[in-house]
């Protein structure tokens, strides 16, 4: 049988993954050692890469009685994990392996077999506003006259990579800004970089690092719950210069399950009159959240998956007087070992009341670094992919966020399964290969 490559034009336009992918992370903590520390481990076969779809997925293509189920690796032309360059910026000192240790997520003796390279990796300074941040205090920063130089200073960064890599995607792994509401200067590019010559209060740090990546034709994914690529004019900037863009918040622990179990009850049609979450964490984000300004912005994240999954306005009998509220509270003893507590009030019929209640015992960086991964080889090929990459959005990668981003009038879809359909079709869209709908009458047809 003839490889998709061969078989189809389509898959035949997309760039080939030939030579050096160089990843940059702003926010160079507990997420972002853990995605380096793992890969290079996995390089190693020391470890699996237990959590990611790209390495460990599987794709069906044709009918389920054509048997072909390849890895997504081996189906789509992903970049190898072997050619996977890093680099940063951070606002503590430090090389990577003592951030590693600082983050506490890994095991020691997991750490020193990986030491050396770990210690190859120094973070550059990073661009720090306390501003945005108000709980940290940082010590490796960038000095600049205004925002223009700074974000100018992060376009130097990238230029020096580019010389060592042959393609680039940066991922933001840095700490929730206070919340931000559009502005003038939101509004488009022109506005957007007059602002950043006069300071404006309204650009963030991490709307500095988009600018630059997108300015140098470079994909961004925003791995908090901060307001960055999500304007006009950045989403002007990323169709103009060909660089993709997608969703905001990694969708890890409590949100994954919620997006879990709303489809499910949606699907049942079993009312919900409560939903009431709350966290724990003791990490550095979890500090950081304590601020009341940082937690809106993860607050706004997290409340708006329930009322697009259950639609209360086509189900008010089921879903219009639902309670929502969601709890993060910093408690330093747990690390980055997170609890979400889930209790859920439903009702089935005649109206009688249930409840669900969820304990999730997770690890934050564990289950963000593999949608690191992922998201940063997807973009990748998005980039290649000239179907794709004049899109600006990739609504494709919903699946790996909290916030999915979507076209303006169109609401984001939530819905994981539905999220998980929707990236392997577009898969198999560029690679030549029928879309899967599950209708299955060809089966049972004469």
């Amino acid at each position: 049988m003839s490889t998709p490559e061969a078989a189809s034009p389509t898959a035949a336009s997309i760039t080939p993954a030939t030579g050096k992918l160089g990843i940059m992370i702003p926010g160079m903590g507990a997420v972002a050692t853990t995605l380096i520390a793992g890969v290079e481990a996995v390089r190693r076969g020391l470890a699996k890469p237990i959590g990611s779809t790209t390495q460990m997925g599987t794709i069906r293509l044709g009918k389920r009685t054509d048997e072909r189920t390849p890895l997504i690796k081996d189906f789509a032309p992903l970049a190898h994990l072997d050619d996977l360059v890093f680099t940063g910026w951070d606002i503590f000192g430090g090389n990577l392996y003592d951030a590693a240790k600082h983050a506490q997520v890994l095991d020691r003796d997991q750490l020193e077999e990986i030491r050396p390279f770990l210690e190859s990796i120094e973070p550059m300074p990073g661009v720090f506003d306390q501003h945005y941040v108000k709980r940290l205090n940082g010590t490796s920063v960038k000095q600049g006259k205004n925002k223009c130089d700074l974000a100018n200073q992060i376009r130097n960064d990238i230029a020096a990579f580019k010389t060592k890599t042959d393609r680039q995607v940066m991922i933001w792994c840095g700490s929730t800004e206070i919340f931000l509401e559009q502005t003038p200067a939101h509004q488009t590019l022109a506005a957007f970089e007059k602002a950043l010559v006069d300071d404006d209060p309204s650009i963030s740090p991490s709307m500095l690092y988009a600018w630059a990546a997108l300015k140098e034709g470079i994909p961004f994914a925003n791995g908090a719950p901060n307001l960055t690529v999500d304007i006009p004019a950045l989403r002007e900037l990323s169709r103009k210069r060909n660089a993709p863009v997608c969703g905001k918040d990694f969708k890890t622990g409590q949100t994954f399950i919620k997006t879990v179990l709303a489809p499910a009850f949606k699907t049942r049609m079993l009312g919900v009159a409560g939903w009431y979450s709350t966290n724990i964490l003791g990490n550095r984000d979890g500090e950081v959240l304590d601020d009341p300004e940082s937690f809106k912005t993860k607050e706004e994240s997290k409340l708006g998956v329930l009322d697009i999954i259950l639609q209360p306005e086509l189900y008010p009998d089921l879903y219009k007087d639902l309670y929502h509220k969601v709890r993060i509270n910093y408690y330093p003893p747990r690390g980055d070992n997170k609890e979400g507590w889930d209790n859920i009030d439903i009702f089935g019929w005649l109206g009688y009341p249930m409840q669900l209640k969820v304990d999730f015992l997770c690890r934050d960086s564990i289950l963000a670094a593999p949608l690191a991964l992922d998201l940063c080889l997807f973009l990748d090929l998005a980039a290649r992919t000239p179907s794709l990459r004049g899109l600006g959005i990739q609504e494709w990668l919903s699946f790996y966020f909290k916030a999915p981003d979507s076209a303006p009038g169109v609401y984001p879809e939530h819905d994981l399964f539905i999220q998980s359909m929707k990236l392997k079709n577009t898969l198999r869209h560029i690679m030549g290969e029928d879309l899967i709908t599950h209708l299955g009458l060809d089966y049972y047809g004469e």
